[in-house]
């Protein structure tokens, strides 16, 4: 194919990741520093991608756009894509509903063409290798194969209706996390009476849960300024099916109480849970 140009909005520990690789079959990969972090700009240069001054100049230069930001920010990133001048492809990757992923689809359109796609698994280093899933038009998430074909990103295209990838994300975001937010309330509760160890050693005989990996714990910690707002995507999707949204409401509002450590490398499983039991 022809090598394109591709921005990312905006690299974080996923987007950044995710844009690396895609360097490997674009011409050059633009994110823009206005208005961003240090942190970001150090991702940004670690990943080898090209700075840009404005968003209408990484707008006009690229050929495919990929956002990747918090769910709460993703539709008003979307309506500054298109007062900014709109992308030929923009691919809506973060973790939001169907419904919100059809409105930002039709706010784009028609200038540019949405693909919906969604992240299964972590950033791709160290050997990870995420899945990005993919349903909309034929050509463009034919052109998105292409584009990250070879690299550490796998793809699978779901179909051609906008919202199939974001509702497989949340659906599996809804138990993935939420069942390691369990995993805390279980382990403290647990604590609080002096048989926590007692349960670990429970569930390290059933292999599969996440009871048996406690130090998971302070990363879900780290975490929970993201995985809450996403629970609380997947509540809304589940409300719409006429489903109950109150566990992952529930499991959002505990994620909130760990909203002060965001990315907190350092937490310790105890301060997480210390964290945890305040009211």
């Amino acid at each position: 194919m022809n090598q394109p140009t591709v921005g990312i909005l905006h690299p974080g520990s996923m987007g950044a990741a995710i844009a690396a690789c895609a360097a490997t079959n674009a011409a050059t990969v633009l994110w823009c520093a206005d208005g961003r972090s240090p942190a970001s700009t150090a991702r940004a240069e670690k990943a080898g991608l090209t700075s840009v001054a404005t968003l209408p100049e990484l707008l006009d230069r690229s050929d495919i756009v990929i956002s990747l930001c918090p769910p709460a920010a993703a539709e008003d990133l979307a309506r500054d894509v298109a007062q900014a001048g709109v992308a030929r492809v923009y691919v809506e990757a973060n973790a939001i509903n169907p419904e919100r992923a059809a409105r930002i689809a039709g706010l784009l359109a028609p200038e540019a063409t949405v693909v919906d796609a969604s992240v299964v698994g972590s950033p791709p280093v160290r050997g990870k290798t995420p899945t990005l899933y993919l349903s909309g038009p034929p050509a463009e998430t034919a052109q998105l194969e292409e584009l990250f074909a070879g690299t550490a990103v796998r793809t699978k295209v779901l179909g051609g209706e906008i919202g199939q990838a974001s509702a497989l994300k949340l659906a599996y975001a809804a138990y993935q996390k939420a069942s390691r937010v369990l995993v805390a309330l279980a382990t403290g509760l647990a604590r609080e009476h002096g048989v926590d160890q007692e349960l670990i050693g429970i569930a390290s005989r059933r292999t599969t849960s996440y009871l048996s990996e406690p130090e998971y714990i302070a990363k879900t910690a780290a975490r929970a300024w993201r995985w809450g707002p996403e629970l609380q995507e997947a509540a809304d999707m589940l409300a719409a099916a006429g489903l109950p949204p109150e566990m992952l409401r529930a499991a959002a509002t505990t994620l909130a109480r760990w909203d002060d450590v965001k990315d907190a490398s350092e937490l310790t499983l105890t301060d997480a849970l210390d964290r945890l039991a305040q009211s």
